[in-house]
Protein backbone atom coordinates (compact mmCIF):
# COMPACT_ATOMS: atom_id res chain seq x y z
CA UNK A 1 0.00 0.00 0.00
CA UNK A 2 1.26 3.70 -0.89
CA UNK A 3 1.40 6.05 1.66
CA UNK A 4 -0.38 8.40 -0.54
CA UNK A 5 -3.42 6.31 0.48
CA UNK A 6 -3.18 7.64 3.68
CA UNK A 7 -3.34 11.22 2.51
CA UNK A 8 -7.07 12.64 3.07
CA UNK A 9 -8.65 13.28 -0.82
CA UNK A 10 -10.86 15.95 -2.02
CA UNK A 11 -14.13 15.30 -3.71
CA UNK A 12 -12.32 14.60 -6.56
CA UNK A 13 -10.55 11.94 -5.08
CA UNK A 14 -7.34 13.90 -5.42
CA UNK A 15 -4.64 14.56 -2.11
CA UNK A 16 -5.39 17.70 -0.06
CA UNK A 17 -2.29 20.03 -0.54
CA UNK A 18 -1.17 21.17 3.27
CA UNK A 19 1.24 24.40 1.54
CA UNK A 20 0.03 26.87 3.88
CA UNK A 21 1.22 30.59 3.96
CA UNK A 22 3.38 32.09 7.27
CA UNK A 23 2.06 34.84 9.23
CA UNK A 24 5.42 36.55 7.60
CA UNK A 25 4.42 36.66 4.16
CA UNK A 26 0.94 38.90 5.17
CA UNK A 27 2.81 41.49 7.23
CA UNK A 28 4.54 43.64 4.14
CA UNK A 29 0.91 43.24 2.53
CA UNK A 30 -0.47 44.58 5.48
CA UNK A 31 1.74 47.78 5.95
CA UNK A 32 1.29 47.88 2.11
CA UNK A 33 -2.66 47.97 2.82
CA UNK A 34 -2.45 50.88 5.59
CA UNK A 35 -0.65 52.96 3.20
CA UNK A 36 -3.13 53.17 1.24
CA UNK A 37 -5.66 53.56 4.05
CA UNK A 38 -3.69 56.33 4.95
CA UNK A 39 -4.13 57.87 1.57
CA UNK A 40 -7.70 57.90 1.73
CA UNK A 41 -7.60 59.22 5.16
CA UNK A 42 -5.77 61.96 3.57
CA UNK A 43 -8.47 62.46 1.37
CA UNK A 44 -11.25 62.47 3.97
CA UNK A 45 -9.23 65.07 6.32
CA UNK A 46 -8.63 67.50 2.61
CA UNK A 47 -12.73 67.38 2.04
CA UNK A 48 -13.47 68.49 5.71
CA UNK A 49 -10.35 71.11 5.38
CA UNK A 50 -8.05 69.71 8.12
CA UNK A 51 -4.79 70.34 6.41
CA UNK A 52 -2.56 69.69 9.15
CA UNK A 53 -3.79 65.96 9.67
CA UNK A 54 -4.28 65.70 5.88
CA UNK A 55 -0.36 65.85 5.13
CA UNK A 56 0.80 64.01 8.19
CA UNK A 57 -1.74 61.29 6.53
CA UNK A 58 0.14 61.47 3.07
CA UNK A 59 3.72 61.52 5.41
CA UNK A 60 2.89 58.64 7.43
CA UNK A 61 1.99 56.22 4.13
CA UNK A 62 5.39 57.49 2.66
CA UNK A 63 6.93 55.75 5.80
CA UNK A 64 4.94 52.59 5.27
CA UNK A 65 5.60 52.39 1.90
CA UNK A 66 9.56 52.80 2.83
CA UNK A 67 9.09 49.88 5.31
CA UNK A 68 6.63 47.74 3.25
CA UNK A 69 9.26 46.77 0.90
CA UNK A 70 12.15 46.44 3.25
CA UNK A 71 9.82 44.09 5.42
CA UNK A 72 9.06 41.63 2.55
CA UNK A 73 13.11 41.28 1.34
CA UNK A 74 14.02 41.03 5.46
CA UNK A 75 11.41 38.62 5.95
CA UNK A 76 11.80 36.57 2.38
CA UNK A 77 8.09 37.81 1.63
CA UNK A 78 8.87 39.39 -1.99
CA UNK A 79 6.02 38.65 -4.70
CA UNK A 80 4.86 39.99 -7.84
CA UNK A 81 1.04 40.49 -6.11
CA UNK A 82 3.22 42.74 -3.17
CA UNK A 83 4.76 44.52 -6.05
CA UNK A 84 1.76 44.83 -7.81
CA UNK A 85 0.05 45.54 -4.95
CA UNK A 86 2.47 48.12 -4.02
CA UNK A 87 1.74 50.01 -6.99
CA UNK A 88 -1.86 50.50 -6.58
CA UNK A 89 -1.34 51.71 -2.90
CA UNK A 90 1.45 54.40 -4.22
CA UNK A 91 -0.78 55.55 -7.31
CA UNK A 92 -3.77 56.06 -4.82
CA UNK A 93 -1.75 57.80 -2.08
CA UNK A 94 1.42 59.73 -3.97
CA UNK A 95 -0.73 60.46 -7.11
CA UNK A 96 -5.08 60.50 -6.40
CA UNK A 97 -5.01 62.13 -2.75
CA UNK A 98 -2.46 64.34 -2.99
CA UNK A 99 -3.82 66.03 -6.31
CA UNK A 100 -7.26 66.33 -4.41
CA UNK A 101 -5.43 67.69 -1.53
CA UNK A 102 -4.11 70.59 -3.50
CA UNK A 103 -7.81 71.04 -5.56
CA UNK A 104 -9.47 71.28 -1.99
CA UNK A 105 -7.02 73.06 -0.40
CA UNK A 106 -6.28 75.79 -3.30
CA UNK A 107 -6.36 74.72 -7.27
CA UNK A 108 -10.41 74.96 -7.08
CA UNK A 109 -10.00 78.72 -7.04
CA UNK A 110 -7.20 78.82 -9.69
CA UNK A 111 -9.93 77.94 -12.28
CA UNK A 112 -8.88 75.84 -15.57
CA UNK A 113 -5.12 75.91 -14.59
CA UNK A 114 -6.11 73.98 -10.99
CA UNK A 115 -8.09 71.37 -12.76
CA UNK A 116 -5.50 70.73 -15.04
CA UNK A 117 -2.93 70.16 -12.49
CA UNK A 118 -4.76 67.78 -10.66
CA UNK A 119 -5.11 65.54 -13.65
CA UNK A 120 -1.92 65.89 -14.88
CA UNK A 121 -0.21 64.53 -11.31
CA UNK A 122 -2.01 61.79 -10.32
CA UNK A 123 -1.83 60.92 -14.67
CA UNK A 124 1.95 61.64 -14.11
CA UNK A 125 2.05 59.12 -11.27
CA UNK A 126 0.21 56.49 -12.85
CA UNK A 127 2.77 56.18 -15.68
CA UNK A 128 6.05 57.00 -13.19
CA UNK A 129 4.49 53.80 -11.46
CA UNK A 130 3.78 52.22 -14.98
CA UNK A 131 7.23 52.36 -15.85
CA UNK A 132 8.48 51.87 -12.88
CA UNK A 133 7.09 48.42 -13.12
CA UNK A 134 8.05 47.46 -16.40
CA UNK A 135 11.57 48.34 -16.70
CA UNK A 136 13.24 47.29 -12.93
CA UNK A 137 13.92 44.03 -13.96
CA UNK A 138 15.77 45.21 -17.40
CA UNK A 139 18.27 47.27 -15.74
CA UNK A 140 21.99 47.01 -14.82
CA UNK A 141 22.61 46.57 -11.34
CA UNK A 142 24.33 50.25 -10.92
CA UNK A 143 21.06 51.51 -13.04
CA UNK A 144 19.25 50.40 -9.55
CA UNK A 145 20.83 52.46 -7.09
CA UNK A 146 18.93 55.60 -9.15
CA UNK A 147 15.59 56.44 -9.63
CA UNK A 148 13.96 57.18 -12.81
CA UNK A 149 12.63 60.45 -12.27
CA UNK A 150 11.18 61.46 -9.35
CA UNK A 151 9.86 58.84 -6.64
CA UNK A 152 6.22 58.82 -6.52
CA UNK A 153 6.06 59.43 -2.65
CA UNK A 154 8.95 62.18 -3.31
CA UNK A 155 7.11 63.68 -5.73
CA UNK A 156 4.00 63.56 -3.56
CA UNK A 157 5.86 65.56 -0.84
CA UNK A 158 7.19 68.39 -3.21
CA UNK A 159 3.57 68.98 -4.53
CA UNK A 160 2.51 69.46 -1.11
CA UNK A 161 5.33 71.84 -0.36
CA UNK A 162 3.18 74.91 -0.94
CA UNK A 163 0.45 74.10 1.39
CA UNK A 164 3.34 72.63 3.94
CA UNK A 165 4.83 75.92 3.68
CA UNK A 166 1.48 77.66 3.69
CA UNK A 167 0.86 76.00 7.47
CA UNK A 168 3.55 77.45 8.93
CA UNK A 169 1.78 81.20 8.72
CA UNK A 170 -1.29 82.28 9.65
CA UNK A 171 -3.99 81.01 7.59
CA UNK A 172 -4.76 84.61 6.99
CA UNK A 173 -1.20 85.69 5.60
CA UNK A 174 -1.64 84.92 1.80
CA UNK A 175 -5.22 86.12 1.50
CA UNK A 176 -3.95 89.14 -0.14
CA UNK A 177 -2.15 86.83 -2.59
CA UNK A 178 -4.75 84.26 -3.70
CA UNK A 179 -4.50 85.99 -7.14
CA UNK A 180 -0.98 84.12 -7.46
CA UNK A 181 -3.36 80.49 -7.03
CA UNK A 182 -2.07 79.59 -10.36
CA UNK A 183 1.40 79.45 -9.19
CA UNK A 184 0.75 76.68 -7.66
CA UNK A 185 -0.84 74.76 -10.23
CA UNK A 186 2.74 75.60 -12.10
CA UNK A 187 4.17 73.98 -9.76
CA UNK A 188 2.09 70.96 -9.43
CA UNK A 189 2.05 70.13 -13.37
CA UNK A 190 6.33 71.22 -12.94
CA UNK A 191 7.04 67.92 -10.14
CA UNK A 192 4.37 66.11 -12.54
CA UNK A 193 7.16 66.34 -15.17
CA UNK A 194 10.13 65.53 -12.68
CA UNK A 195 8.21 62.60 -12.15
CA UNK A 196 7.52 61.09 -15.54
CA UNK A 197 10.92 62.47 -16.60
CA UNK A 198 13.90 60.40 -16.56
CA UNK A 199 16.20 62.51 -14.57
CA UNK A 200 18.52 60.34 -12.25
CA UNK A 201 17.78 60.62 -8.53
CA UNK A 202 18.80 59.04 -5.43
CA UNK A 203 17.78 55.38 -4.80
CA UNK A 204 18.72 54.73 -0.55
CA UNK A 205 20.66 51.93 -2.69
CA UNK A 206 23.06 54.47 -2.69
CA UNK A 207 23.22 54.73 1.04
CA UNK A 208 26.48 52.83 2.30
CA UNK A 209 27.83 53.59 5.18
CA UNK A 210 31.07 52.65 7.35
CA UNK A 211 30.42 50.59 10.16
CA UNK A 212 31.90 53.37 12.58
CA UNK A 213 29.49 55.99 11.48
CA UNK A 214 26.34 53.54 12.64
CA UNK A 215 25.97 55.01 15.82
CA UNK A 216 26.36 58.89 14.51
CA UNK A 217 23.82 57.91 11.77
CA UNK A 218 21.34 56.95 14.40
CA UNK A 219 22.15 59.96 16.28
CA UNK A 220 21.15 61.91 13.33
CA UNK A 221 17.84 59.99 12.76
CA UNK A 222 16.66 60.60 16.09
CA UNK A 223 17.11 64.07 15.66
CA UNK A 224 15.57 64.05 12.70
CA UNK A 225 12.58 62.11 13.70
CA UNK A 226 12.52 64.56 17.20
CA UNK A 227 12.51 67.41 14.30
CA UNK A 228 9.69 65.39 12.53
CA UNK A 229 7.40 65.17 15.91
CA UNK A 230 8.18 69.11 17.33
CA UNK A 231 8.52 71.53 14.40
CA UNK A 232 7.39 68.97 11.46
CA UNK A 233 6.34 72.01 9.09
CA UNK A 234 10.05 73.82 8.95
CA UNK A 235 11.54 69.96 9.05
CA UNK A 236 9.50 69.03 5.99
CA UNK A 237 10.16 72.42 4.07
CA UNK A 238 13.94 71.83 4.39
CA UNK A 239 13.81 68.32 3.88
CA UNK A 240 12.32 69.21 0.45
CA UNK A 241 14.41 72.02 -0.46
CA UNK A 242 17.35 69.76 0.28
CA UNK A 243 16.09 66.87 -1.88
CA UNK A 244 15.75 69.26 -4.86
CA UNK A 245 19.01 70.43 -4.08
CA UNK A 246 20.39 66.63 -4.50
CA UNK A 247 19.32 66.40 -7.52
CA UNK A 248 22.04 67.58 -9.67
CA UNK A 249 24.92 65.93 -7.34
CA UNK A 250 22.31 62.63 -8.77
CA UNK A 251 22.78 63.41 -11.96
CA UNK A 252 26.45 64.26 -12.41
CA UNK A 253 27.05 60.82 -10.17
CA UNK A 254 25.46 58.92 -12.47
CA UNK A 255 27.20 60.54 -15.28
CA UNK A 256 30.68 59.00 -13.65
CA UNK A 257 29.31 55.60 -13.64
CA UNK A 258 28.21 56.01 -17.40
CA UNK A 259 31.97 56.53 -17.91
CA UNK A 260 32.82 53.93 -15.49
CA UNK A 261 30.31 51.24 -16.84
CA UNK A 262 30.76 52.55 -20.86
CA UNK A 263 26.83 53.04 -20.97
CA UNK A 264 26.20 55.49 -23.91
CA UNK A 265 22.57 56.79 -22.55
CA UNK A 266 21.57 60.27 -23.86
CA UNK A 267 21.17 62.33 -20.97
CA UNK A 268 18.98 64.76 -23.15
CA UNK A 269 16.59 61.89 -23.49
CA UNK A 270 16.57 60.96 -19.71
CA UNK A 271 15.59 65.07 -18.90
CA UNK A 272 12.82 64.23 -22.02
CA UNK A 273 11.37 61.46 -20.51
CA UNK A 274 12.06 59.60 -23.63
CA UNK A 275 11.34 55.71 -23.65
CA UNK A 276 12.53 53.38 -25.84
CA UNK A 277 9.87 50.92 -27.91
CA UNK A 278 10.12 48.41 -26.30
CA UNK A 279 8.58 50.12 -23.33
CA UNK A 280 5.97 50.56 -24.77
CA UNK A 281 5.35 47.32 -26.38
CA UNK A 282 4.67 44.77 -23.49
CA UNK A 283 1.23 46.67 -22.54
CA UNK A 284 -1.06 43.76 -22.35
Amino acid sequence: MNVSDFKPKDANGNPHSFNALGLNRFIPNLMTLCALAAGLTAIQYAWDNLWEKAVLAILIAVVLDAMDGATARLLKATSEFGAQLDSLSDFLAFGVAPSIILYSWILEESGKVGWIAMIVFAAASALRLARFNSTQGKLPDWKKKFFSGVPAPAGAGLALLPLIIWLQFDNDAFVEYKFASPLVGLWTIFVAGLMVSRIPTFSTKMIRLPAKMGMPALAIAALLIAALVHAPWPTLTIMGIVYIACVPFAVQKFRAMQKEYADDEDLTDLAIGANTPEEFSSNE
